[in-house]
């Protein structure tokens, strides 16, 4: 039995201090971990800033206009060469007596748009690769030499996939008349030649220059290969015909016309070309001959919504995958488009506007089976000893069309040439493929000739587009041009 003094002793709570718990410890090392959180956060998004600078947004802000650096460069590195694909010298520095420095150009007037100049501003691949031009990879004793003893550096080459006897071809084919020619390697992406006119010399840009820019109506500094826009007249039934296979995947071949030269629906009339009556025709028929009013009558039948939708995914609308500048392509039908401007978009009249480059691409895209290769104009950077320092790949940019699509569009584009309108496009030396058009841009019916399609002789290809301003009605003029092309790439 317990004593009260031990029953008081076991419950009274012990009334000695207990030792308190090491607070500032604990929240000395919470503080720590938050501290290394937060800066292993901003690390991690400062090297994610840094890898997106360097793959998307170096070259912008290097070859800024406003960026001073490429200034300094200037003053301490002599700039480099821009080479053909051959390594034909197309832009150079000539050093004179006097340590003053002449950029000029060997070939003149016929890379003027796609090489640039470099006075009163830049354009071009002198603008867009500026940086890469005043920089140098030279050897490293001889850069301390240079530095040391106050002489320039040989700045790097540029190498493009630009292709001389092409581009000869190319200007003309073109015969002097304001156009432009596009051609691209649709397996690679390699921009093969690149041709606009009117064109300007570059050796004279600054002699010329008050006299170019007061000129009202001028355009000779216009890349109309890139950033020229046309209404693609008959080349936008491949379009056309492919929203309307979509719609029609298991009887479209079934299709059957009778063209009367004409086709009316209510107030809205459309006419064949030269009022051509092509009497019964299929689907193949319609597209070979090119029939306004065949065309018209499948546009009318099209779900106006998913045909947007399908033209946006080729690009209508929307961002070229292509570095330098451009324009984009402008596609404006949808569903309450009325009947008129229906049946004058799918044969493309209307407000459809459409650049070069984006129909080279697009045939290019048919050409590879549905994968657009991404085009480009630069193969590799190499230093002034014709070392190379620096190799661009080709770059898938994405499917644009099924395997089967392509397929079928290059049937139909083969009926072009075998029996259609582009029947001058035959050859022992190639398979062709393509679209003629016509495109009307005013009220007195005065028409551009374009011409988009593909060659092929079983180990190459060549994609092309051709835009011809201001010709007389029908395919005699595109197609021979886009021939002569053909002929001199394919007989290399």
């Amino acid at each position: 039995m317990r004593t009260d003094r031990e029953i008081e002793i076991i419950d009274t709570p012990d009334e000695r201090p207990r030792p308190k718990k090491p607070k500032k410890k604990k929240s000395t090392n919470r503080l720590i971990l938050n501290t290394t959180i937060a800066f292993t956060v901003l690390f991690m998004g400062m090297l994610a800033y840094f890898v997106h600078f360097e793959y998307s947004d170096a070259d912008e802000v290097i070859n800024s206009t406003y960026n001073k650096r490429q200034d300094i460069l200037a003053q301490s590195v002599i700039r480099g060469d821009i080479k053909a694909a051959n390594g034909e010298v197309l832009a150079t520095t000539n050093v004179n007596g006097d340590g003053s420095e002449t950029r000029t150009y060997p070939y003149g007037r016929l890379f003027s748009h796609v090489v640039g100049y470099t006075s009163n501003g830049k354009s071009g691949i002198e603008l867009f690769y500026n940086f890469k031009l005043l920089t140098s990879n030279s050897g490293l004793f001889e850069l301390m030499y240079n530095d040391l003893t106050g002489n320039k550096d040989k700045g790097d080459n540029v190498v493009t996939t630009l292709n001389v006897s092409v581009q000869q071809a190319a200007s003309s084919a073109l015969g002097g008349n304001d156009g432009a020619i596009i051609a691209i390697d649709p397996d690679t992406g390699k921009i093969i030649a690149m041709v606009s006119q009117p064109d300007f010399d570059p050796n004279s840009i600054e002699s010329d220059w008050d006299y170019i820019v007061s000129q009202d109506g001028n355009t000779s500094l216009l890349n109309r290969a890139t950033n020229g826009l046309y209404p693609p007249g008959s080349t936008f039934k491949v379009f056309t015909l492919l929203e309307y296979m979509h719609e029609h995947p298991s009887d479209y071949a079934n299709y059957m016309f009778e063209c009367n030269g004409s086709l009316t629906v209510g107030d809205s009339s459309i006419k064949c070309y030269n009022g051509n009556v092509h009497g019964t025709e299929s689907l193949m028929d319609s597209f070979a001959y090119s029939c306004n009013s065949s065309f018209s009558n499948i546009g009318l039948s099209l779900n106006l919504s998913n045909f947007r939708k399908m033209c946006e995914g080729l690009l209508f609308n929307s961002k070229l995958p292509y570095d330098m500048t451009y324009s984009k392509s402008s596609f404006e039908l949808n569903s309450s488009s009325d009947t008129f401007e229906t049946m004058q978009t799918v044969i493309g009249q209307g407000k459809t506007q459409v650049s070069p480059l984006h129909l080279a691409m697009i045939a290019s895209a048919i050409a590879n089976d549905g994968t657009l290769m991404k085009p480009y104009l630069v193969d590799h950077i190499e230093n002034y000893e014709n070392k190379n320092v620096k190799q661009y790949k080709p770059e898938k940019y994405k499917e644009l069309l099924s395997k089967e699509d392509s397929k079928h569009l290059s049937e139909y584009m083969k009926a072009v040439v075998d029996y259609g309108t582009g029947k001058r496009l035959a050859s022992d030396a190639y398979t062709a493929y393509g679209k003629t058009g016509t495109a009307q841009f005013d009220s007195s019916e005065n028409s551009h000739s374009l011409f988009m399609g593909y060659a092929d002789n079983g180990s190459k290809k060549l994609a092309i587009c051709v835009v011809m301003e201001e010709m007389p009605a029908g395919s005699t003029w595109a197609v021979p041009a886009a021939k002569t092309v053909f002929d001199t790439y394919f007989s290399h």
